[in-house]
């Protein structure tokens, strides 16, 4: 079997940031957080729940692209989704438009709010899902444009923000892991600070920092994220992504 390309390495970093989890909602946006979640459902998280983008919770493993083929094993109508999320028990992945050192999120616009130069998606469920339950974040391309000193707008909730508001923004506040092409990060227990945990295969520190808008909290030492196993790349290339959508994200 040939060596694990970089979007193979990026779905196994987006799987272990739902290690641990137990049973919550696993949601997940992009494809190769997608492939993630199913992986990481099928290897070491079998509680996670799966939706099938409707209204049902699914049993099994299935391709990504596709309609879901495993059995339904729950019945998550649109209000139930709500109480579940309420209440934490929910990890989502989301993709920021910029975001920055403290976890600020920006899906919004860029530039002035009242005269923006992009209009995007607004803050949608951002607000939300950042107060309530865990978030971790998705990066395609790791950029000064993505990573930059202050967002545009604050849709998703970071953690100088969260302690601003007080108890009622930090009770389910959680922001675990930031995925991109190039590294994973996190954020510091104690400022809030997002943080250097590992360098993908082929990339340096100085890379990261590089591509990085503000001073990243970097370690005296940085190791390589982890490799897919033999097991993990059959499943990814056979089972969940046989026809490589991955690479098309994060091209090889």
């Amino acid at each position: 079997m040939s060596a694990a390309t970089r979007a193979e390495v990026c779905v196994v970093a987006c799987a272990e940031a739902y290690r641990g989890n137990g049973e919550v909602i696993a949601s997940a946006f992009g494809t190769i957080p997608a492939i993630g979640v199913r992986l990481a459902r099928h290897t070491f998280e079998p509680d996670l729940v799966v939706s099938d983008g409707e209204a049902s919770a699914v049993r099994g493993t299935w391709a990504v692209g596709g309609a879901a083929e495993g059995d339904v094993e729950a019945w998550l109508p649109f209000n139930q989704i709500f109480d579940l999320v309420w209440n934490g028990k929910r990890h989502i992945m989301m993709i920021p438009t910029q975001l920055d050192t403290h976890g600020n999120c920006n899906i919004s616009a860029i530039g002035d709010h009242a005269q923006p130069k992009v209009q995007l998606l607004g803050v949608r469920g951002a607000p939300g899902n950042t107060v309530y339950h865990p978030t971790s974040y998705w990066v395609p391309k790791h950029s000064t444009r993505v990573f930059v000193p202050k967002v545009d707008m604050v849709s998703g909730v970071g953690y100088d923000n969260a302690r601003k508001a007080g108890p009622a923004a930090t009770r389910y506040h959680e922001l675990r892991r930031v995925v991109t092409d190039l590294a994973v990060l996190d954020f510091t227990p104690d400022t809030g600070r997002l943080r250097l945990v590992s360098v993908h295969p082929g990339v340096t520190v100085d890379d990261v920092v590089a591509a990085t808008g503000f001073d990243l909290v970097t370690p005296d030492s940085v190791p390589q994220t982890r490799i897919p196993t033999a097991e993990e790349l059959e499943l990814i290339r056979m089972v969940i992504d046989p026809r490589n959508l991955r690479d098309k994200e994060v091209p090889a």
